[in-house]
């Protein structure tokens, strides 16, 4: 990674921010940082990349919300056993959809769901922003290798 001081420099200067703009909104800070980490690890560049992490993240805290609201529907951890079983292999077949093509995002927004106990509202927010904080870092990097790479003059 021949660039990694600018990564480490715009990576440093963004997560702080955003955990200035998180604490100031009270929006939960570890969601972004799972969602930028999506955005990273997904396979698509730009705001295509920003698209696939936010739809492949929304689709697994829709599949957890289903998973948790249909386990409570009878008093047996039966059914929350068989609905995982069944969701797991619906999160890894919607991916023949181009838009929901990189499987690990729907679990990552799964597990976000599971942690907050189903709790939607708080998760919505900082998912959304966390694609666009990976999306940032990405061009905030490419301005400091373009910024080094630019002659000098004296």
């Amino acid at each position: 990674m021949k660039d990694r001081y600018q990564v480490a420099l715009s990576a440093g200067l963004l997560a702080a921010l955003w955990c200035g703009i998180a604490d100031t909104f009270h929006l939960i800070t570890w969601i972004g940082f799972l969602s930028c980490s999506t955005y990273f690890a997904q396979p698509k560049a730009g705001f295509q990349g920003v698209l696939m992490t936010w739809f492949t993240n929304l689709s697994g805290v829709f599949w957890a919300w289903l998973v948790i609201t249909g386990s409570g529907l009878v008093d047996t951890p039966l059914l929350g056993y068989l609905l995982t079983g069944i969701i797991t292999s619906l999160m890894c077949l919607q991916a023949s959809h181009t838009k929901l093509a990189f499987i690990p995002g729907a679990f990552i927004g799964c597990c976000i769901t599971f942690a907050m106990a189903g709790d939607v509202t708080p998760i919505i927010p900082p998912l959304l922003l966390g694609a666009l904080l990976g999306y940032a870092m990405t061009q905030l990097t490419a301005l400091f290798v373009n910024f080094k790479a630019a002659p000098q003059h004296i």
